[in-house]
């Protein structure tokens, strides 16, 4: 797994909401790398699919709670990546309530095979998906990133030990962290 310095330039192929349009609000805007992550402070967490159980009890919900509290450490913004198309991304944020982190399609997967992350979960009947990991982005700058460990394809687990929200504002306040919060929600299916 190569270490990168920058996030990789690609365009995010996104849905944004447009009043001028009728009666479903909706139109595709491109999205490229520096309009996410240009001079911001930006949290970024990556997961293997929006509703999967861990990604929907604990990764996205728990970044939405500490919400707050990374702004207040000056993050502009927090930002979830995954390798699904901008319809499933937009249901899974409804669904789970999130209000404030940004759901962030990589449909064709190309910024997290550029990243190093795309991995096979055809075992799970996934194909290609990013595998867990966030990182610290500072002007299109990666100043930390935390890997969750066994990387590789076809994994039988799916590692959840130091990607979660609070590693990460753990690391922006100079602590140690204190390990993977219990989950924030219920997940059935």
């Amino acid at each position: 797994m190569a270490v990168l310095e920058r996030v990789p330039d690609v365009v995010f192929k996104t849905r944004v909401r447009d009043e001028s349009i009728q009666p479903n609000p909706y139109r595709w805007e491109d999205k490229t790398t520096q309009d996410i992550f240009g001079g911001k402070k930006v949290v970024v967490f990556s997961l293997p699919g929006a509703f999967t159980p861990t990604c929907s009890s604990n990764h996205l919900p728990r970044y939405e709670e500490l919400y707050d509290e990374f702004k207040a450490l000056g993050v502009d913004e927090i930002v979830c990546i995954s390798v699904n198309d901008a319809f499933v991304m937009f249901k899974w944020g409804r669904e789970i309530g999130a209000k404030n982190v940004f759901l962030l399609p990589d449909g064709n997967g190309e910024f997290t095979r550029k990243m190093g992350m795309l991995v096979d979960k055809s075992n799970l009947g996934f194909g290609l998906r990013s595998w867990r990991y966030s990182m610290f982005v500072n002007d299109c700058k990666i100043e930390k990133i935390f890997v969750e460990p066994n990387f590789s394809d076809n994994c039988p687990t799916d590692p959840f030990e130091v990607s979660d929200a609070d590693t990460m504002l753990a690391y922006l306040k100079g602590e140690q962290p204190k390990g993977v919060s219990e989950p924030r929600k219920e997940f059935v299916g």
